[in-house]
């Protein structure tokens, strides 16, 4: 049966339900979004004199509940405006409407017996073949299907989402026990292919995977630091960042979640599975008991691990201590093994480096992955039949860099099983015919692809699907052609070169220019195109600031002159070489990082990218040909009947304000994205989907475009409409002294300059405007002051 999803049914309007509704709307589905109607009219409907008989009364719990998912933060929608593809409506009045939908997918309370009732009630109007889906994060599928028909427990399973759903990429999905196979592929490849996902395969088992083994590393992690005696930020300190984990590392995720709601799922996990071997870590410690009993349930109820309070005029965020449970000013945490791995890059080095740290830092790291290590390794065949899986489970719904079984590899997996050992913790003897059998990892790399440990055959096989993704690192070193300190070039095949950048936050200096000159050189000569991008959270933060910086206090403007003409031309080269360059960013995407992506012959942009010209944050003008770009796109606005300029003014606001698109929808209404730029929904495809765009661009018969010399700007006419503007914010203290002087010189630079009326100006014109600017605003003590405050602070500073 071929399926169309055209219409979704979300059915529960609350946290999850409202933003998986939304992120359906993202992708261009029609919504519909139920919840009850209210057991009495709201006071601000009833003070219109409206009763309960009304429609806005009785759709008020949905329309709040939508109102406030969209108002939230981080935003559910990839633009505000995707809010009109969801319609509300209630289960007392619209029941029946479900018949127009190809998938409802239940998102109410965790109570089977509502659940039930709510599936009986689906059934009545539901059409023959639609997918019916649970949201549910461990009531068992197989129950909730009880009583339904053949064709209903057929096409129904589970799917379950994180929150928050648009940046969690982990989906779920657990067939019940007469789910068809077919309904079970495809809610893989959908949730994959069109929600963006990361879809990992479960049993039906208790909090299935990810919730399983996350819970309870962080639950075991709890027993740890009451038998150490270790305090909340010293345990964030080395739980975050450093060892590949989210920012909010381990108290304050816990806080953010809700300790109710990890309290809850251990919970679940001791009552229903009295054979778990390691059930005594779902226990609740006496810290973690007392915070229950007193509602500290982190950010929902104001205070949980962290409290935050205001202290004469200053916001705060004090910390538990965990033996007095009172509150108290956070410790500055200083250890000299946190100072040696803050100047490593390379995760796998740092994880061994703490894992052979002698003190007490190495002891808590030893001690809490052993754990997981034991706990993992008696997961298979329960709650997932191979180890990739959980690994998958991991880094997409917790956020780990690397899954447990890659940490366990950056150890061996005999030093890892020694560790277990060495603590009393058991492992499943899988693990000890993978040792038997001479090998030490769960994974090897084999021809450019990853294989993996299979326990029930005793042997590697391929992962599956890795044949739709690109993955650099597999490709390293066999396919390197050219690297340097800072950036490498990769042959991905088919006639195309990939330049990957390798610096701290990809920053762009001589050696990532150095690789795309090499790259598109090698390309001209042998290869059909060339493809920019990486496997990092950030494409690039934009030029080199400590560069920028030295040239301008040591007043070495030649030297600072060169560095700018050679970053022109390099996003020149971008554009105007022989064969065609795609360039594909993620992530953040800043300053020079945008205007890269810019002069590409196409974008192949992560719909999970934050894009924008930030220059003035440290006091300069985009000068690697942004503002440039920028003037040219608005005359093509102009051209196409834009006779009131409005380009022009959103061009010259965004660049002020130094605005980041939030998605690559909103990039596409800042105009950083054309009309035959792409967009991957799915981050991890899209090295792979670039490299497609790439070659089709060749395969149509690429050719090098020719220099623009015919871009209207407006001169001293548009110089005067920004200067009203201007003027009017300094004489109202909204902006400062320097602030304006920067807008000036970015009104001069955009608008062409001192010209008497609109004319046509070559694309080199208005580079040497915009490269004159930002030099004589490095001149400016201001602008040092903002550069030396990013670098010493990673904050701007206004002054």
């Amino acid at each position: 049966m071929k399926r169309n999803i055209r219409k979704v049914a979300v059915l529960g309007s609350g946290i999850m339900g409202s933003r998986i509704a939304c992120h359906f709307a993202n992708i261009g589905v029609q919504v519909l979004l139920y919840d009850r109607i209210p057991d009495a009219v709201p006071p601000a409907l009833a003070a219109k004199g409206l009763t309960l008989e009304h429609p806005q009364v009785r759709n008020s719990l949905v329309n709040d509940a939508l109102q406030a998912a969209i108002k939230s933060n981080p935003a559910p929608l990839y633009k505000a405006g995707f809010a009109s593809r969801i319609q509300t409506v209630n289960f007392t009045d619209h029941l029946a409407r479900i018949q127009e939908c190809d998938w409802i997918m239940e998102v109410v309370v965790e109570n089977l017996a509502i659940k039930q009732q709510l599936f009986e009630q689906v059934e009545q109007y539901r059409k023959p073949g639609t997918l019916v889906t649970s949201n549910t994060s461990g009531i068992p599928i197989h129950m909730m299907a009880q009583g339904r028909s053949d064709d209903f427990r057929k096409n129904f399973l589970g799917t379950h989402f994180f929150n928050p759903p648009r940046y969690l990429p982990l989906l779920e999905i657990i067939p019940g026990p007469e789910t068809d196979a077919a309904v079970i592929d495809f809610c893989m490849n959908y949730g994959r292919k069109y929600l963006g996902k990361t879809t990992v395969l479960c049993k039906d088992s208790p909090a299935f995977i990810a919730n399983r083994v996350g819970v309870h590393a962080i639950m075991s992690l709890f027993h740890t630091v009451e038998e150490m005696g270790v305090t909340v930020e010293w345990v964030d300190k080395l739980t975050g960042p450093i060892v590949g984990r989210p920012k909010s590392a381990t108290f304050r995720t816990c806080d953010v979640v809700g300790i109710d709601t990890l309290a809850k799922v251990a919970a679940g996990v001791a009552q229903n599975c009295p054979n778990d071997e390691g059930k005594a870590a779902f226990s609740y410690p006496s810290f973690l008991q007392k915070l229950v009993d007193n509602a500290w349930l982190g950010d929902k109820s104001g205070q949980g691990f962290y409290k935050k309070v205001k202290e004469g005029g200053k916001k705060e965020i004090l910390a538990l201590d965990l033996n007095t449970m009172e509150y108290r000013k956070q410790e500055k945490i200083k250890l000299p093994i946190l100072d040696q791995l803050r100047q490593v890059d390379d995760l796998k080095t740092r994880i061994k480096m703490l894992a052979n740290s002698p003190d007490q830092a190495g002891e808590f790291f030893r001690k809490t992955h052993a754990s997981v290590f034991s706990y993992i390794s008696h997961r298979m065949p329960e709650i997932a039949d191979h180890l990739y899986q959980i690994d998958d489970a991991m880094k997409a719904g917790f956020g780990w860099e690397l899954g447990p079984f890659e940490i366990w590899d950056v150890l061996g997996v005999k030093n890892g099983a020694m560790l277990c050992q060495m603590y009393g913790m058991p492992l499943g003897g899988w693990v000890n015919d993978l040792v038997a059998s001479g090998n030490n990892t769960f994974y090897q790399k084999n021809n450019g692809k990853l294989t993996y440990w299979n326990a029930s055959n005793k042997g590697y096989e391929s992962i599956p699907g890795q044949e739709q993704l690109i993955i650099l690192d597999l490709l390293k070193p066999e396919k390197v052609v050219f690297r340097n300190s800072g950036a490498s070039v990769i042959d991905l095949g088919d006639g195309i070169l990939n330049v990957e950048f390798h610096s701290k936050m990809n920053a762009i200096g001589s050696e990532q220019l150095a690789a795309i000159h090499h790259a598109i050189d090698r390309a001209e000569k042998d290869f059909r195109g060339v493809v920019l991008a990486n496997e990092a959270a950030t494409f690039s933060a934009g030029a080199n600031l400590g560069m920028v910086f030295m040239f301008a206090i040591e007043q070495e403007y030649d030297e600072l002159d060169f560095a700018i003409r050679a970053f022109q031309n390099t996003s020149m080269r971008l554009r105007y070489s022989s064969v065609p360059v795609v360039v594909a960013p993620r992530g953040l995407t800043l300053g020079g990082g945008c205007e890269f992506s810019l002069h590409a012959d196409g974008i192949q942009m992560a719909a999970e990218t934050y894009i924008g010209l930030v220059e003035v944050g440290v006091g300069v003008i985009p000068a690697g040909g942004g503002t440039k770009e920028m003037a040219l796109r608005v005359s093509d606005k102009f051209e196409q009947g834009d006779v009131e300029l409005n380009a022009l003014q959103n061009a010259f606001m965004n660049i002020a304000m130094a605005k980041v698109a939030t998605s690559a929808e909103e990039a596409r209404d800042m105009g950083y994205l054309r009309s035959h730029d792409r967009i991957s929904l799915n981050g991890r495809q899209l090295i792979a989907d670039a490299k497609a765009y790439c070659i089709q661009l060749a395969d149509a018969g690429y050719v090098q475009p020719v220099q623009r010399n015919d871009i209207r700007v407006q001169g001293r006419s548009g110089i005067a409409l920004f200067m009203a503007g201007i003027n009017g914010m300094s004489m109202g203290r909204f902006i400062s002294e320097h602030d304006k002087k920067i807008a000036t010189k970015l009104a001069y630079a955009l608008c062409g300059g001192d010209l008497s009326q609109p004319q046509l100006v070559s694309e080199q014109y208005l580079l040497d405007l915009e490269r004159e600017a930002f030099l004589s605003l490095c001149a400016e003590r201001k602008t040092l002051e903002r550069i030396e405050s990013v670098l010493k602070s990673g904050k701007p500073l206004r002054n």
